[in-house]
């Protein structure tokens, strides 16, 4: 049998001292070119191949295949089907996979993990088209998130969960001095246990992003994992599931460590399955509703959520406004505006912002920044490429609908006709200004393109709104742009009080959306967005517990 922890010893070493010193490290390639010429078309193969046929599974399925609410965002025919299987079946299942693996010692299991990462990695430009074909993203989008910045997360939960593991020498010889006595001499050892059967939920939009560092997370520490992904976005985590229990059983275990649970949204099984009381860890990733039920209903099990929130961009001061629009032009519409990380509220003082020794007028901050973003978005094949397509249209359209009633409108979304997918519901944002006394306008989230541009009365004001909207509703990411240092460190400690990362004054590549591995903690789990972070010792030290053994 291979040794897998031997094998890949130097990525987790190199994964290990990366989290200490935060960074940048990434082992597997962004850019597609990285994976050689043959590599896109042998994935796309890999995809097509399954359309129209069903997803075999050798794990318990006694309901037989289902035919699931999965669609192409892009009007692509799937016709995939899967296995259904019921809560017991698979907890039964789980639980009797449980045993070896969790006995084996913690380098076994990275071992393994490591391997199963890359494993992925090999197959990212089929992922890609899975991800791309079910949640809308576009192409390099799909790429990226999907395959190698995910596979960057799982990484990052497995090294916390090693880190935490081996905190703890497996035995030591105790002794104890007692004077003219013989000293107490005690043989302690520690065994770990797993928490128990975890259930991973699957988001519709990034599926393997959210889902891989809970995933990992749970394996590493030797629980086994039920996959349940979100009913329209299937396809990515079955592909996982396949991938991970050919690894399993490739290396000694039994693959129904890791299962696929799928269900319809006209006959869930969420809750049945989160509630079985064999389940010990619950990750999600999802809307807020479902996840405040989660966290106040499940009690017997550990529940790790991220939700969702209102993001801010505060504008108090900039260098080049320029710049500030280009950048949030582009934050603002990537994969339109579907992203938990998308900024939705401009708070812009109502007397303006200051440039230089400029003040510039709120009315041209807020039409500056619809400009911005209709010169962005004026060709459309290139808009195509930035905002993918809609994953929920109907649900977003009424956002839009909903967003533009509020206030005057900037900037008027509009439809875009894909150029190789034309059944595809593409929308640019609508931009529209609120006035911040108006706190049902913009202290919610419009999950989709909409940007809110809020005159206040001052950058205080806009601190303030801001810091308010986070600890009512959850916020994942600030944006602030100010080049006056007093208003900077108010815009920090609002912010480490809100729970809220922040990040000032991009005007380059980087956008406030992305969120680095192994560097960058996504989610704080301090306010309402979520109770947890990717990824942190909290994250972690919770799937399992240390049980001590003492021989004298």
């Amino acid at each position: 049998m291979t040794d897998f922890y031997a094998e890949h010893r130097e990525t987790l070493d190199r994964a290990l001292e990366t989290i200490r010193t935060r960074t940048y490290w990434s082992p597997y390639p962004e850019h597609p070119k990285a994976y050689g010429e043959d590599a896109p078309g042998e994935g796309r193969a890999a995809f097509e191949a399954r359309l129209g046929a069903p997803f075999a599974l050798d794990q318990p399925a006694s309901g037989g295949m289902l035919v699931p609410d999965e669609a192409s965002p892009y009007g692509l025919e799937l016709g995939i089907t899967y296995p259904r299987a019921g809560v017991d079946e698979l907890v039964a299942a789980a639980e009797t996979a449980m045993g070896p693996w969790a006995k084996a010692t913690p380098e076994v299991r990275a071992g393994v993990l490591l391997e199963l990462l890359a494993r992925l990695a090999a197959r990212s430009f089929e992922m890609a088209e899975a991800v791309m074909h079910t949640t809308g993203q576009s192409f390099l989008m799909a790429f990226q998130a999907g395959g190698p910045h995910a596979l960057d997360r799982g990484l990052e939960a497995l090294a916390y969960a090693y880190r935490e593991q081996t905190s703890v020498p497996r035995s030591v010889i105790w002794e104890k001095p007692q004077g003219k006595r013989p000293p107490l001499v005690v043989s302690k050892e520690w065994r770990i246990r797993p928490r128990g059967v975890a259930v991973t939920i699957g988001v519709s939009t990034f599926p393997t992003w959210n889902g891989y560092p809970g995933i990992f997370a749970s394996l590493a520490t030797g629980n086994p994992v039920i996959v349940k992904p979100h009913p329209a976005t299937i396809l990515p985590l079955a592909i996982f599931v396949e991938i991970a229990r050919e690894v399993l059983a490739e290396a000694g275990f039994d693959p129904n460590l890791v299962t696929l649970a799928v269900d319809t949204r006209a006959e869930p099984i969420t809750r049945e399955l989160v509630l079985h009381p064999a389940v010990g860890i619950v990750d999600y990733t999802g809307g807020p509703e479902f996840g405040r039920w989660l966290e106040e209903h499940v009690r017997h099990a550990a529940v790790f959520t991220e939700k969702a929130g209102v993001n801010s961009v505060i504008v108090d001061s900039a260098e080049d406004l320029g710049a500030v629009f280009r950048n949030l032009s582009v934050s603002t519409t990537m994969y339109s505006g579907q992203m938990c990380t998308s900024p939705q509220d401009v708070f812009v003082p109502a007397d303006g912002v200051r440039v230089g020794d400029e003040v510039v007028a709120f009315e041209a901050v807020a039409r500056g920044l619809a400009d911005a973003i209709a010169g962005l978005l004026a060709d459309d094949a290139r808009a195509c490429e930035i905002l993918g397509a809609i994953k929920d249209p109907e649900a977003v359209a009424a956002r839009i609908e909903a967003a533009a009633a509020a206030g005057e409108v900037l900037l008027e979304s509009r439809e875009i006709t894909h150029p190789a997918f034309p059944e595809a519901t593409v929308r640019t944002p609508v931009v529209v200004a609120v006035d911040a006394a108006d706190r049902d306008a913009y202290a919610r989230e419009f999950f989709g393109p909409v940007v809110l541009v809020v005159r206040t009365a001052s950058t205080d004001e806009s601190i303030e709104r801001a810091r308010a909207a986070a600890l009512d509703e959850g916020a994942i990411t600030w944006l602030a742009y100010t080049t006056d240092p007093a208003v900077e460190q108010r815009i920090v400690e609002a912010a480490v009080d809100a729970g809220v990362g922040v990040a000032f004054n991009l005007t380059g590549g980087l956008f406030v959306n992305q969120s680095a591995a192994f560097s960058d903690f996504h989610v704080t789990g301090a306010n309402p967005a979520g109770n947890a972070s990717l990824t942190d010792t909290a994250f972690v030290a919770n799937r399992f517990r240390f049980v001590g053994i003492r021989r004298q």
